[in-house]
């Protein structure tokens, strides 16, 4: 953390605010003070000239804040959009630290656009800044928007020989979940999808291209990087980018659901709920939530209504709470069961598939588990627990299981 500079006065301009991940992140790297501004139009040449030190700016005022600027960056000059301000001396000076940002994370995915085809979904400010980046690096950019030349409708006729995507519109953006911009299918060169969207941290396109085996990269480090640049523009220092790793891993993984997913009996619950309090986490149970919003158990549900009509309920519930980031939640041992809860789940989520012994499951008050036999349940779910989770961990007590999962999130591919 950059100390020393609490009294600065520091924030994020725009219009609409609510879900912004920049105050969390700018506490990581500072120590000023970081509020949201949220500006009507016609109040943004009186903000400018107000009480701060430095802000960010977001959508709708990339653009129109430049008209007011007395110095602006040969970046955000070329890109035609500034994301951050300082004021100095009673002047205002614009840079565009989303450059920096998208650079960063083509770096640290290991991504070179020279000499590739890359699409960019959109036209706005945010495009701008890849096209920046890509004329940097030398790649034949091609701009998709809904009525240009190159459109939703004709792209695939044209560039099915596209290598990149990059989507920079808000389409899948929170709460919109799970809707994408554009298909892939039959862009089958395609070597990575880029999605400047970063709640939910794995948007349905990026979701899409990680079951082709096409890298699937969140700009998710692009808000981190840009912040970080922008932060040290405020305090005029530098900060030790080994740090900012450190600091980048762990925000993600905060961010980052643990969802567990097992068998009936295998624990998940009890293990969730000390996961949850060791970390400080909020811990959902999917069935604890269907029985309070139905009045009933999940056993009465379904002796009632039916497997079916569960699992519908089921999915309601794991389409609001795979939403959520940050969250520990445990799911039903059937969840797997329906294909359409994998994304909801994973979209925000590292998914564990806590695998118990079967001789150890219980199966009292678990009609299926009665109805099936576990040894027959468990062969017939097995492929579809390891086709959801990221990592399987071996249940032993809950304690030791609770702690390997926390050690294999806060330390990625530790597991088999």
């Amino acid at each position: 953390m950059i100390t020393g500079k609490e009294n600065l006065i520091c924030g994020l301009l725009g219009k609409t605010l609510r879900h912004s991940l920049s105050p969390a992140i700018h506490s990581l790297l500072c120590d000023y003070s970081y509020s949201l501004f949220e500006i009507e139009e016609n109040g943004l040449k009186e903000f400018l000239w107000g009480d701060f030190d430095g802000i960010n700016v977001t959508i709708p005022y990339k653009k129109e804040v430049m008209k007011h600027l007395d110095f602006i960056s040969p970046e955000a000059e070329a890109i035609g959009a500034v994301n951050t301000v300082k004021k100095k001396d009673g002047k205002l000076y614009g840079y565009n630290t989303d450059i920096y940002g998208f650079e960063k994370t083509l770096e640290r995915a290991k991504i070179s656009l020279e000499g590739k085809k890359v699409l960019i979904l959109g036209t706005g400010g945010a495009a701008q800044t890849v096209l920046y980046a890509a004329k940097k690096q030398s790649a034949n950019a091609i701009f998709v928007s809904r009525s240009g030349e190159v459109n939703y409708t004709n792209v695939l006729s044209l560039h099915a020989d596209a290598d990149i995507i990059v989507n920079t519109t808000p389409v899948g953006m929170f709460p919109d979940n799970l809707s994408s911009p554009i298909s892939l299918d039959g862009f089958d060169k395609l070597s990575s999808v880029i999605d400047l969207v970063y709640n939910p941290l794995k948007t349905a396109i990026l979701l899409d291209a990680e079951a082709r085996g096409i890298k699937a990269v969140s700009c998710i480090d692009m808000l981190f990087y840009q912040a970080l640049r922008a932060c040290e523009i405020f305090t005029d220092t530098t900060k030790d980018k080994a740090d900012c790793e450190a600091l980048l891993s762990r925000f993600v993984a905060d961010k980052t659901n643990i969802v567990l997913v097992g068998m009936p009996g295998s624990g998940k619950s009890t293990v969730g709920e000390i996961i949850a309090k060791t970390l400080s986490r909020e811990f959902i149970d999917c069935d604890a939530e269907i029985e309070k919003k139905h009045g009933m158990s999940c056993a009465e549900i379904i002796e009632k209504h039916g497997e079916a009509k569960f699992r519908e309920l089921e999915s309601e519930v794991i389409r609001k709470v795979g939403a959520l980031t940050g969250a520990i939640i445990s799911t039903g041992g059937g969840a797997v069961t329906v294909n359409a809860n994998k994304n909801a789940l994973r979209q925000n989520a590292r998914v564990y598939f806590l695998n118990r012994d079967i001789n150890e499951l219980p199966t009292d008050n678990r009609p299926l588990s009665q109805k099936c036999g576990v040894t027959e349940l468990y062969k017939a779910r097995l492929p579809m627990y390891l086709d959801f989770a990221d990592c399987t961990v071996s249940v032993t007590d809950a304690e030791s299981t609770a702690k390997a999962v926390i050690k294999e999130h806060y330390n990625e591919n530790t597991c088999n």
